[in-house]
């Protein structure tokens, strides 16, 4: 028998209401939202938050790096938290529903379930991380990162923005001194339940409602520079070339026909690349790729990589090419709860949602939690698989049963 939340006809407009409300703070020109971690617009996006919580009796507060939680104490001597909510961050000029429908979405469905049956039994605590898309600094889940210990103040102390803002002094300037700084981790989250937009069109392709995520894939990333010898493009023959451009495109060929090969599920992408001296008439000396490969096993992940590289290494030596390979990012692959997705499932059963199973080949700070607590991360359609732009768009009818699921899960974990 599932939960019975009676619904006015304000409140089923509530959840688009909030979704742009939320967006005018940060508002751009193009119908998009640009709200970075410590900016003025990033501030009024949480303290606003931070007073609808309130309004909904909510005990609310920031711990110190900036992450937001509306607390409704369980009535039992457990302890324990449950967890749900996203992140209020987004990339530049971007769209209303990253992280934000899943902040709202919490929040909503916390509100509802208060209204209808009163205090849980366990504590159900909303957050708004303070950040995950990496968009304004060069890190990411500082939010999540900080409550599970992985990060402290020592993993930022000389980074700064593309202006030159030092990442402490961003901090200073919104209302979080670097020297008050008290670790946020927290030792009493019991687990973590989070619900998304798709950020791609496999729920929309399948006409689905629900996504109920397996995995989180794990990425490596990898800056490949090919060093050859630049020429003059018309006195060199074919055969004399060290061709950096005629190299790379080679060995990219390679690796993505690879990729289609070896693993349905495996992607492998080259997205960014400088040519030197980048001359319509003198054959490229030197190119700088970027690698991102992504896969929800680690083994697969090994594979290809080791694969790649060792015929990367053959080619080079055959065509007298020098090579740099340096890997800056190595995240693991997170399994998401079992139970929990079977219950999310069960719960989309008995309300006719239809839903399937899926990877997330996106990162979340679900994995920061997933690796440490049990953790559930649901998907919602995005139309046309369209995300991190202002075109971003889930109707408020997918919004909805995304909420009822998510109401219907913290109500047999908390209640």
């Amino acid at each position: 028998m599932g939960i019975q939340i009676e619904q006015s006809i304000n409140e089923k407009d509530e959840v688009a209401s909030m979704i742009e409300w939320l967006a005018s703070f940060g508002a751009t020109e193009s119908d998009g939202v640009t709200r970075l971690l410590y900016s003025k617009e990033w501030m009024s996006a949480q303290q606003a938050m931070k007073a609808e919580m309130e309004k909904e009796n909510l005990i609310t507060y920031f711990d110190s790096v900036g992450n937001l939680f509306g607390r409704l104490e369980g009535t039992g001597p457990s302890g324990e938290t449950i967890l749900t909510g996203s992140h209020i961050d987004t990339v530049k000029d971007g769209g209303k529903y990253d992280g934000a429908y899943g902040v709202v979405a919490s929040f909503l469905a916390v509100k509802r379930l208060y209204k209808a049956y009163g205090k849980p039994r366990k504590t159900i605590e909303v957050v708004s991380f303070c950040e995950e898309e990496g968009s304004r600094f060069p890190l990411t889940f500082w939010g999540s990162r900080n409550i599970k210990g992985v990060y402290s103040l020592e993993h930022v102390r000389d980074l700064k923005d593309t202006e030159g803002i030092p990442f402490l002094e961003a901090m200073k300037k919104s209302g979080f001194e670097p020297e008050d700084y008290i670790t946020p981790v927290r030792d009493d989250i019991e687990r973590f339940v989070k619900i998304h937009i798709e950020q791609g069109m496999v729920l929309e392709k399948n006409e689905n409602t629900i996504g109920v995520v397996s995995h989180i894939v794990g990425q490596r990333r990898y800056a490949v520079k090919i060093i050859g010898e630049s020429d003059h493009a018309g006195t060199t023959p074919m055969s004399y070339r060290k061709d950096a451009v005629g190299f790379a495109s080679e060995f990219i060929s390679f690796l993505t026909k690879k990729a289609k090969g070896m693993d349905p599920g495996l992607v492998a992408t080259v997205g960014r690349m400088n040519v030197k001296p980048n001359v319509p008439n003198v054959i490229a000396g030197e190119v700088e790729f970027s690698l991102d490969i992504r896969h929800h096993k680690e083994v697969i992940i090994e594979k290809f990589c080791k694969e790649i590289f060792s015929t990367l290494d053959s080619l080079a030596k055959e065509a007298e090419m020098k090579l740099e390979v340096s890997q800056w990012m190595d995240v693991k692959p997170v399994a998401m709860d079992r139970e929990m997705n079977r219950l999310a499932r069960k719960i989309a059963e008995d309300k006719n949602i239809p839903y399937q199973d899926m990877v997330s080949g996106a990162g979340h700070d679900a994995q920061v939690f997933g690796s440490y607590c049990p953790t559930c991360l649901l998907f919602v359609p995005s139309k046309g698989g369209i995300s991190h732009s202002p075109k971003e768009f889930t109707s408020v009818a997918d919004m909805e049963k995304g909420i009822d699921v998510l109401s219907e899960i913290l109500y047999k974990l908390a209640y």
